[in-house]
């Protein structure tokens, strides 16, 4: 039976990634899973930092709140 091959987690797109033939001689020193994460290419669920998309996301929804609020009519 195979021992399994040894894994890492991408920073960019938290994906787990095995190891490759290609990496035998520099496995140590691999940090991303692809050419795209390296650069910083978003795709997937790796379109842009998660941390800085989600308090964007928050802040459109705060916002058009506020802007609607202010459309109605008091009571």
């Amino acid at each position: 039976m195979r021992k399994p091959l040894p894994e890492k987690l991408c920073p960019v797109c938290q994906r787990p990634f095995s190891w490759r033939k290609r990496w035998e001689r520099c496995w140590d020193s691999v940090v991303y899973c692809s050419d795209a994460c390296r650069r910083g290419t978003p795709r997937g669920r790796a379109a842009g930092d998660q941390a800085a998309t989600i308090p964007r996301a928050v802040e459109a929804v705060v916002t058009a709140t506020a802007a609607a609020r202010a459309k109605r009519p008091r009571r």
